[in-house]
């Protein structure tokens, strides 16, 4: 079951590459261009992506910095943020390869507006995965309406057709 895990969170780093390296083909003004999505701009829908990632890890890794995470400046050029998204994704895939089994249903405390939270690690992990899928698709889509061809991103699981681009995390 661990392994599940260990690969989500090396499919969450493959496709944050990927999607990174087609946005590297927009320009600053286009990064930051008003578009359609929750943030408005793939460079704010990035910057999101990862200070929530951030957030989770924390509270997965048991930092103590809660809600404090999100009291930083926004990254203004697409190079830093993608170098932070990537130790950020290095951070997750670590976390997943020491998972136990019992760890899974251990519980965590998140850091809430009202009240802090427990929640259990699965669903913490889980939680940021599918937060990561939500808003990648929304990038996906800005990119294809700044005339950049949108990735694919699911070819990672699968023998047939699973891109090269994958290969280090079936090695």
């Amino acid at each position: 079951m661990i392994q599940h895990f260990v690969k989500m969170a090396q499919n969450n780093a493959w496709a944050n590459g990927v999607l990174y390296d087609a946005c590297s083909a927009l320009t600053e003004s286009a990064l930051w261009a008003a578009r359609p999505g929750f943030f408005g701009s793939v460079g704010r829908t990035l910057n999101h992506i990862y200070e929530v990632d951030l957030y989770y890890l924390d509270a997965l890794e048991q930092g103590g910095k809660g809600r404090a995470v999100y009291e930083r400046e926004d990254f203004a050029t697409l190079p830093p943020l993608q170098q932070a998204q990537a130790r950020a994704d290095a951070r997750f895939i670590a976390f997943a390869q020491e998972l136990e089994p019992d760890d899974l249903h251990s519980t965590r405390m998140t850091d809430r507006p009202d009240a802090p939270q427990e929640e259990r690690v699965d669903w913490l992990f889980l939680h940021l995965v599918q937060h990561q899928l939500h808003h990648r698709g929304q990038v996906h889509c800005m990119l294809s309406a700044a005339g950049i061809a949108p990735p694919q991103l699911d070819d990672f699981y699968l023998e047939f057709g699973r891109v090269q681009s994958a290969a280090p995390y079936w090695e």
